[in-house]
């Protein structure tokens, strides 16, 4: 058993606007968090957000994030790093007076990153680390990542600090900062900061997880992260319209669509290699209800299984088919299409093994970079949808009433709704509720 996980985010903490390249690394954590959890391992996630404009974005993608101002001990934390600044060997006091450069508003004190780094002996930082001006801004994410830290070692007992070892996970809380490629040589200054002034077990286990640039092309401005859910919200109405023609105007439409683009959004931010670039092309949209690789098109099957159960119970209800039979009594050798054994062997008996893949975060052999397969279960989604679709729009599974033909339907059904329950599994880790309707 592993010990908890801290998730840090510094793209949350407090840009005036978020962008597409802010909702990158909150909506991998926020799907990294949910593989964790569903591997048994407790997660915490950081920082508490204050802005309200922040969390309505998220709200919109599904991202559960915390909300809150730190609490009431955290200026009491705060002062305590001050005096740790204070007494830090690497670290000066800065000196405002006659003759001396004026220093940035807020600086109280300057720490020699390089010096610290070579005495360590730590490898895997950027080489152009030197000196840091400290700033009550810096102490103040730090000590929200302390309190965080002892937080975990408190709920989770097995974590207690006599039990880490620097050097490996063991059953230590370890912190694991979650930063687009913009913010990594900032991450690596707090990072340092914080094994000067906290020196344990604790802060040698932060490493980093890096996610690569997100490209917009086309944009008439900067775009803002709620503008890009609108624009693409828009384009999935005018996608659904066009499949479906006019659609109604009730809630439950409206939560379909806000689902499809939330679906859509992850899918396009999480489908790639968290250290590869994506190309947003705003203009020029791929989104689609049908498009193979799209959320959307994940959704619309996932929902097309819902209709198909909802059918077969309301045949139940009239009378027309007995019920399912358990089990025990199904005769899975009626099944002989070669897609329902694609079906069982590709997708239902390796799903367990695709979570934990997709959860691992192995330490490095050196450095403080780790890689994290969080692509895994998108593409698993995407894969397993093609796989679906084609074998559902070849086989007719609800067939005629006659009792010869009941074996093989029921064994179908039964197949089928294996597949469901991994549909809904897997969006679970994705914070995307399963489609009834689409």
């Amino acid at each position: 058993r592993k010990g908890p996980v801290v998730l840090h985010c510094p793209a949350l903490r407090g840009p005036a606007v978020l962008r597409p390249r802010h909702l990158r690394p909150a909506l991998l954590a926020d799907h990294l968090a949910q593989l964790l959890r569903a591997q048994g391992v407790g997660v915490r996630l950081v920082p508490a957000l204050a802005q309200e404009g922040s969390s309505e974005v998220l709200r919109q993608l599904r991202i559960d994030w915390p909300s809150g101002s730190g609490g009431s001990s955290l200026p009491e934390a705060v002062s305590a790093l001050k005096a740790a600044l204070g007494r830090a060997p690497c670290a000066t006091a800065c000196e405002q007076g006659p003759g001396t450069a004026a220093l940035p508003e807020g600086v109280i004190g300057k720490v020699h990153l390089k010096s610290f780094v070579e005495q360590q002996g730590l490898v895997g930082y950027d080489p152009n680390l030197d000196v840091l001006l400290v700033t009550e801004g810096m102490l103040r994410s730090l000590a929200e990542l302390q309190q965080v830290v002892q937080q975990c070692q408190v709920s989770d007992p097995v974590a207690l600090p006599a039990s880490c070892f620097p050097r490996g996970l063991g059953s230590c809380c370890s912190i694991v900062h979650v930063v687009n490629c913009e913010e990594e040589f900032q991450q690596q200054q707090l990072d340092l900061l914080w094994r000067i002034l906290d020196p344990g077990a604790h802060t040698a286990l932060q490493k980093h997880l890096v996610c690569g640039p997100v490209k917009v092309t086309n944009p008439s401005s900067p775009i803002g992260a709620d503008q890009y859910f609108q624009l693409r919200k828009r384009q999935m109405y005018e996608a659904s319209l066009m499949k479906y023609g006019e659609l109604a105007q009730d809630e439950a439409w409206r939560e379909v669509i806000d689902t499809l683009t939330a679906a859509a959004i992850r899918f396009e931010m999480l489908s790639t290699a968290h250290r590869s670039q994506i190309t947003l092309d705003l203009e020029n949209s791929s989104i689609s209800t049908k498009g193979t690789k799209s959320g959307a098109f994940v959704m619309y099957n996932c929902a097309r299984l819902a209709t198909l159960f909802d059918s077969f119970q309301r045949a139940v209800e009239q009378g027309t088919y007995p019920p399912l039979p358990p089990v025990s009594e199904l005769n899975f050798s009626c099944l002989r299409e070669e897609g329902e054994w694609l079906l069982l062997f590709n997708y239902l008996l390796p799903f367990p093994e695709v979570l934990q893949q997709a959860a691992q975060l192995p330490t490095p052999s050196k450095g403080i970079r780790i890689t994290a397969n969080t692509e895994t279960v998108c593409k698993f989604l995407i894969q397993l949808s093609m796989d679906f679709s084609s074998y559902y729009n070849r086989v007719h599974i609800l067939g005629e009433p006659f009792p010869h033909l009941f074996d093989q339907m029921f064994a179908r059904l039964r197949l089928l709704g294996a597949v469901r329950d991994v549909f809904h599994s897997a969006l679970a880790t994705l914070h995307l509720p399963p489609l009834s309707q689409i």
